[in-house]
């Protein structure tokens, strides 16, 4: 790779070319005398590369397109336009500090902008976007005269192990500006492709070891790096800007409870990343102030037209999407007395899902499938819960296991056909990347367990836009299954899967669904979201008469039954029970009560209902 894949000027050219005898010694005491920049050359080749390419061709070499590394470089108006919004905040900074800084549009930027600066810190790891960089600061001092010249320092640094402490210790008494444009990229997409820019492995935001292995344990860079400079600098006296996914911004706000960190007047500035990029992501401007209080709410404004569009944070220890309409619906914020799941999750779509054509199954590579109709199911996907009622589906799924861990060896003896078949395309198995996969029985699942049996389920999608609920019912006497893009309760009895549905459907517990949910979330709708739901909340603000106009057949009985199981007591949260089940009912009641006799405390009754079969 060429060192100089960069764009040189005109000015730059003569300039150069006019200072071929200078030694490099000479030559960088130039320099910094005209733009600031300490060493612009650090070894005697760099300087001898570049006046051959100047000599050669005096061209610009084409760049390869790192785009896939999360590398969108940010266009000069932008990082103007972006400089005099900071600027309009009535921030003056004298450090400007740009841990990415690219092609150094944002230094570019700043120097046009900001008057006062004395010191300007730039770090990037790619190296001709060094050359890039130190060009365009040459270039602008070249055309623009200043007398108060700051001194110019661009590191070729990974940004992971780069000592931002050192900077913060040295200019801990003048106001700072850290801004810039993060990779918009995660960690496990750079490793797979082999790049060695990534922090160290740690689980930097300390989840526990399940939520590491299947997803959380995945995070943003541009998040890492936003954290991390907002820990060292946040204490000191300036302010904030990158340009990130709405993502980071939100899960740093997540954190701000835990971590409370001295930052204020947090502002997200929506961008349109299409038009600034030419990428489809939901992206923003982040900005805030250093060294104040520890605000937990942001204000959301359309970039462009500076519109308030919403606020959203911490509100009363709860994390909300619109403030707004939290406060007008609050009341419903509790704990939900299930435990929501979601579907199973098997990682070999091509030949485990199946669709039924002429009476005879297909699976997505065309090919025909002959086996036993035991283990397969009718299957739903989120894109299915458009309906409020369900009771078909185009999709069927085979399943091998009752409960996550257990032996497939029965399929052998019990279901040939599909043992042979399964057999055939341990391949596809094989490749499954997901850890959870290891050590486990052949053609294992995951999102599967009792839970999954039940007749009747309110269900809803997860990866769509929308807070309708389903009922679903069983398809030929089976129990229909959910993938794992959706997330659902079961139940027992049509009843009480009816009622349930009914309430989660109601207008207020719509709009406290709306009040914390992020829309513009790759899965708007979670299981951290839904456990939110205190639907005994929603039991109290709910008559007979209300839901029997939606369920004719309700009996004042059912309804009672159903109110009583929400009262009396709380549920272990490990169960999924059936709440007409007078054995249920009475089993806990005789726990709690020997509880009381034995003087157990509550944790070790819990211990024991969990162990009974219900």
């Amino acid at each position: 790779m060429k060192i100089f894949e960069a764009n040189i000027t005109y000015s730059l050219i003569g300039f150069f070319e006019n200072s071929k005898e200078l030694t490099i010694e000479l030559l960088n005491s130039k320099i910094k005398a005209i733009c600031g920049i300490n060493t612009f050359f650090e070894l005697q080749s760099e300087l001898d590369e570049l006046i051959n390419t100047i000599s050669s061709n005096k061209n610009t070499i084409s760049e390869p397109d790192r785009t896939e590394y999360g590398d969108f470089q940010t266009n000069r108006n932008l990082s103007d336009k972006v400089c005099n919004l900071i600027k309009n905040q009535n921030s003056t900074p004298e450090i400007i500090i740009e841990p990415t800084c690219g092609k150094g549009n944002f230094i570019i930027s700043s120097l046009k902008t900001f008057k006062n600066i004395k010191h300007i810190y730039g770090i990037e790891i790619y190296k001709p976007y060094i050359w890039e960089t130190k060009f365009s600061i040459f270039d602008y001092f070249l055309n623009n005269k200043s007398y108060n010249l700051p001194e110019i320092n661009i590191y070729h640094y990974n940004v992971f192990d780069f000592n931002f402490n050192k900077i913060a210790e040295k200019h801990k008494e003048q106001n700072i500006l850290v801004i810039g444009n993060p990779p918009w990229v995660t960690n496990s997409k750079l490793s797979s492709l082999g790049s060695a820019n990534l922090p160290r492995k740690s689980n930097f935001k300390k989840h526990n070891g399940l939520d590491a292995i299947t997803g959380k344990g995945n995070f943003d860079i541009g998040e890492y790096i936003s954290i991390k400079l907002l820990s060292i600098f946040s204490k000191l006296k300036g302010n904030f800007a990158f340009l990130v996914k709405n993502s980071v911004v939100k899960n740093i706000l997540l954190e701000q409870n835990k971590t409370n960190l001295p930052i204020s007047n947090i502002k997200q500035f929506n961008i349109d990343a299409k038009k600034e990029f030419g990428v489809s992501v939901n992206a923003c401007l982040f900005s805030c102030s250093f060294g104040n209080k520890s605000d937990t709410i942001i204000d959301e404004y359309d970039f462009y037209t500076k519109k308030l569009i919403r606020e959203y944070g911490w509100v009363n220890n709860k994390f909300v999407a619109n403030v707004d309409l939290y406060l007008k619906s609050q009341d419903i914020d509790g704990r939900f007395p299930f435990i929501w799941r979601q579907g199973v999750k098997h990682d070999a779509s091509k030949i485990m899902e199946l669709e039924s054509v002429n009476g005879h199954f297909l699976n997505k590579n065309k090919e025909s499938v002959e086996i036993e109709k035991d283990l397969v199911y009718n299957l739903l996907k989120s894109s299915d819960l458009k309906r409020t009622v369900i009771d078909k589906s185009r999709k069927y799924t085979i399943i091998t296991q009752k409960k996550v861990g257990q032996d497939t060896k029965y399929i052998k003896e019990l279901y040939p056909k599909t043992y042979k078949y399964l057999f055939q395309n341990i391949e596809y198995f094989k490749k499954r990347k997901s850890s959870i996969y290891k050590g486990k029985p052949l053609f294992s699942i995951f999102g599967i367990g009792d839970y999954s049996f039940k007749p009747y389920k309110v269900a809803i999608a997860g990866m769509y836009k929308t807070t309708t609920f389903s009922l679903i019912k069983p398809i030929n006497n089976k129990p229909v299954m959910l993938d794992d893009t959706c997330y659902f309760i079961g139940f027992e009895t049509l009843i009480e899967a009816e009622i349930t549905w009914v309430l989660l459907n109601k207008e207020i517990t719509q709009n406290f669904i709306q009040s914390i949910a992020f829309k513009d979330a790759k899965r708007m709708i979670t299981k951290d979201l839904l456990m939110r739901i205190d639907l005994n909340e929603i039991i109290n603000e709910t008559d007979f008469h209300e839901l029997k106009s939606e369920i004719p057949y309700l009996n004042i009985v059912d309804w009672k039954s159903y109110k009583e199981q929400f009262t009396k007591q709380e549920f272990n949260k490990n169960m999924q029970l059936n709440l007409f089940s007078e054995q249920a009912l009475h089993t806990t009641k005789a726990i709690h009560n020997t509880g009381k006799v034995l003087n157990m405390n509550i944790v070790e009754v819990n211990k024991i209902s969990s162990k009974l079969k219900v």
